[in-house]
């Protein structure tokens, strides 16, 4: 029998460390009362409090970066370095997100019904997203998990009377149900094994041997793929096409980079507290592992490559054949998981630094992406890369940004996407793993093709040369995040540093 747990009970003043995630939690409270003042009238109130309060919760997280681990709320919640960088990036997307969604015709037409509910829930999937980033319990790894998931379903399903949005949240709820429980069966595991739920006690009870090797492997590998899911990591990513396409565009544009880095979160906060030992994370040259590696026989490093190839590969094979442009960036996303995996299989502090940066560059060049497919559907009612025929001449500034962003997703330069995988590659090198660098360019290279496909119809393709305008909100979020995917591909100093002192303030690699 295992001895009853120690609780830790919280107490108020762990609110102090609590900030960004106790002001998205308070926004999402007051738009949803605002919504119900705004019904039959464009939801300012809602917009208005749901920005204001991704703002403030962005500039709490910047002035108040953790200067060293911290345990609160009865220790299932750890405020780190990693907890501050992923509080600065949620707010960031959300308040994006916002901004692009109120001049969106799917989510502020005129047929949509429960507007405001849009923006109060924007600020509650960001709050369950920085929770998922501060998880330090088994119990809190879940319920985050389930947080973020639940809403992800209404949101997918928001536009009610089309039959293809219906589809789509349908799809994620039994997927994603299946997938809760197949991680919770690979969590109850674990708990049996170790008869522990935080991450350094579990990590203290395997290194004392008290874990069959097997059993252990058994439940990583389940655990695994629950989050493989959130990350759309093949196999796991059978939901994320269909999702994506039906998903409204602005909500789309959300699920592709919001969840998914949570998701990398919560593996890096997991994996690398339970499966390293204190001071460990630092491969010898050519080693098949990092030292410190305690996951049992499995080879570890392995299984993360395989998964990474086969992800990346997958994703850019696919996203070959695709003509609408949703479903390509959907396909595309599944690539860039395969990317950010080769970063993850070390469990390195600089395989971390390289997965930070990179997602802080996706969620940029990503967002912008999508942006121009929202702004384009909007003006042309279309998502079809056919439609985008002589853009070039109709709106020269417009495909000029979406060029931008092409060019940094394929990772070409002088793009941000060029800095944030010439750090995954040169840690991949640097470990010896030299053919997953060159499976990782030879699909660089296959992922330009259909990129370029886009570009080809903006500027060979002959179309309409009557001029198309677009929103003014739209134009400027597309500036927004066009200029810093130029700028971080120059001088990006500043943003890796910022990702060395997360990584640096990590308790996982502290021990």
């Amino acid at each position: 029998m295992f001895e009853t747990l120690a609780l830790n009970a919280p107490s108020w003043s762990d609110l102090r460390h609590f900030v960004p995630e106790t002001v998205l939690v308070v926004t999402f409270l007051l738009a949803l009362m605002a919504d119900l003042f705004a019904r039959g009238r464009r939801p300012a109130g809602p917009f208005a409090l749901a920005l204001g309060g991704c703002l403030v919760a962005l500039a709490a997280a910047v002035s108040s970066l953790p200067a060293g681990p911290r345990s609160i709320l009865g220790d299932l919640v750890v405020v780190d370095g990693l907890a501050g960088f992923f509080r600065v990036l949620f707010p960031l997307i959300g308040a994006i997100t916002i901004l692009f969604s109120w001049a969106s015709g799917e989510i502020m037409g005129p047929r949509r019904e429960h507007k405001g509910e849009f923006y109060a829930l924007v600020a509650l999937m960001a709050f369950g997203m920085c929770v998922m980033a501060s998880a330090a319990d088994l119990i809190m790894l879940y319920l985050s998990v389930e947080l973020v998931s639940l809403t992800s379903y209404v949101m997918a399903g928001y536009m009610r009377t089309s039959l293809r949005s219906t589809e789509a949240s349908l799809k994620y709820v039994i997927f994603g149900s299946v997938s809760s429980g197949v991680m919770l069966y690979g969590l109850s595991l674990l708990f049996g094994l170790t008869g522990e739920t935080t991450f350094v006690e579990i990590r203290a009870a395997l290194l004392a041997g008290r874990a069959d090797n097997f059993a252990l492997l058994v439940a990583m590998v389940f655990v695994l793929a629950g989050l493989g899911y959130k990350i759309a990591a093949v196999p796991f990513h059978f939901w994320c096409p269909d999702v994506y396409e039906g998903a409204p565009t602005p909500v789309t544009a959300l699920f592709s980079v919001g969840p998914k880095a949570a998701g990398f979160a919560l593996m890096i906060r997991f994996f690398y507290t339970t499966l390293l030992s204190p001071g460990g994370g630092q491969a010898a040259a050519g080693a098949a592992a990092p030292d410190g590696v305690i996951v049992g026989p499995a080879d570890w490093p392995l299984l993360i490559a395989i998964l990474s190839v086969v992800t990346m590969t997958y994703g850019n094979l696919v996203a070959l054949r695709q003509t609408n442009v949703k479903r390509l960036l959907a396909y595309s996303s599944i690539a860039h998981v395969g990317y950010l995996l080769m970063g993850f299989l070390m469990l390195t502090a600089a395989g971390l630094e390289a997965i930070l940066f990179y997602l802080l560059v996706y969620a940029i060049m990503n967002l912008g992406a999508f942006l121009f497919v929202i702004a384009l559907n909007n003006r042309l009612g279309g998502e079809e890369i056919s439609d985008y025929a002589g853009l070039s001449t109709r709106a020269p500034w417009v495909a000029l940004m979406m060029m931008v962003f092409l060019l940094s997703l394929t990772g070409l330069p002088p793009t941000a996407g060029f800095i944030g995988k010439m750090y995954l590659f040169a840690e991949v090198i640097n470990r010896h793993w030299f053919w997953l660098a060159v499976v990782g360019a030879l699909n660089s290279v296959v992922s330009l093709f259909y990129y370029m496909k886009i570009a080809k119809a903006m500027y060979f393709t002959p179309g309409e040369r009557a001029p198309l305008r677009l929103e003014p909100l739209h134009t400027a979020v597309l500036i927004l995040l066009a200029a810093p995917t130029l700028a971080l591909g120059v001088y990006w100093t500043p943003f890796k540093n910022f990702v060395d002192r997360a990584v640096a303030g990590f308790a996982g690699l502290g021990g």
